[in-house]
């Protein structure tokens, strides 16, 4: 097992599916598309179009935890979360049922004239087996996995973050050298299929500053999975590292690749990473982290298109500092993200 400098959840028991969204016509009640706040049902605001694309389930964990403060009168607590719930976050795809999630998602983002934002995680060897291990069996249940999801998408609106730590741990060498041309093939296959949908972007994974921290390292691997067909890539997915140290990491790669743009996970980077240098697991559920900026595609920088809030937050980095399992809703983690956010 290699000594990991970055936090895997995964979300991928992601909101229970949305109310089992595969059939979600009608699900939410009616709604205006005049870009604006939209209203499911009375359950969620959509963020205005013009700031943030992307859709807010109206049924992810931290909406359902705010119902259930509210319920028994912890209003204090329910403004705390309601922070995180009023945000469009990611939906991990995993293993289960892709097809039907993806249509899901899409379907209900659709409806309310968002885009769904969704993540692919389910490489072969994933995560090198650590907290969020899994992933297809071998390269063949993968392709048809993501035939699956990719069915799933159709001709809806999406953005794609494309398989987190897949490169990163190519290049730390944690996954081994033998499954390194499968997993580029793999790659480059998802973003061609991806690309070959009519309203799908989509973003590779690059790690973050902290962890490879010579972007000349990823060069090669992001050209070996298809960056130059892709939309661009993707910096501090489920981490830590501070806006500004991706920004700038984020513009020296890009700069080694064609000028291709990229997006940074602010989900949990409010406060930046836990200090020290004496903790080998600093990436995992770190106490006093906090939110970080509220997802937008108004950065102020070309070269970056978006904020986002790809890892999930409240949900575990695994069974670390009295985490539950990788992917977990964890109340009192995402109490002190949203306490602890400016």
């Amino acid at each position: 097992m290699c000594l990991r400098r970055h936090p895997r959840p995964r979300a991928l028991a992601a909101a229970g599916v949305v109310l089992s969204l595969a059939a979600v016509s009608g699900c939410f009640g009616p709604s205006k598309r005049d870009g604006g706040h939209v209203s499911l049902a009375g359950q969620a605001k959509q963020r205005p179009k013009a700031t943030i694309p992307y859709w807010v389930n109206p049924s992810g964990s931290a909406a359902r935890q705010v119902a259930a403060y509210r319920k028994k009168g912890a209003k204090g607590a329910a403004r705390l979360v309601q922070k995180i719930a009023e945000q469009p976050v990611a939906e991990w795809l995993g293993a289960a049922d892709p097809e039907r999630r993806a249509r899901g998602f899409t379907e209900a983002a659709d409806q309310v004239n968002r885009e769904a934002l969704l993540v692919f995680y389910n490489i072969p060897h994933r995560d090198c087996g650590q907290y969020s291990k899994g992933g297809a069996a071998d390269g063949s249940a993968y392709r048809a996995w993501l035939d699956k999801a990719v069915r799933g998408i159709g001709d809806r609106r999406a953005t794609v973050v494309l398989e987190p730590d897949a490169l990163p741990h190519v290049v730390d060498g944690c996954t081994p050298k033998r499954f390194h041309q499968e997993r580029y093939d793999l790659l480059t296959s998802a973003v061609d299929k991806l690309k070959g949908l009519p309203h799908t972007t989509v973003y590779l994974d690059a790690g973050n500053p902290h962890w490879i921290k010579d972007p000349r390292r990823m060069v090669e691997p992001l050209k070996r999975a298809g960056i130059r067909k892709a939309d661009g890539f993707a910096l501090n997915t489920s981490n830590y590292q501070t806006t500004q140290a991706n920004r700038a990491y984020g513009k020296r790669l890009s700069a080694l690749i064609g000028g291709k743009p990229f997006v940074i996970d602010t989900s949990r980077n409010g406060n930046g990473p836990a200090p020290g240098k004496n903790d080998p697991q600093a990436w995992c559920n770190p106490k006093g982290r906090a939110l970080g900026e509220r997802p937008t595609t108004d950065t102020g920088d070309k070269r970056v298109d978006a904020y986002l809030w790809i890892k999930r937050p409240g949900e575990s980095d695994g069974t670390c500092k009295g985490g539950p399992t990788a992917g977990r809703w964890w109340p009192r983690y995402a109490l002190d993200l949203a306490r602890n956010a400016q």
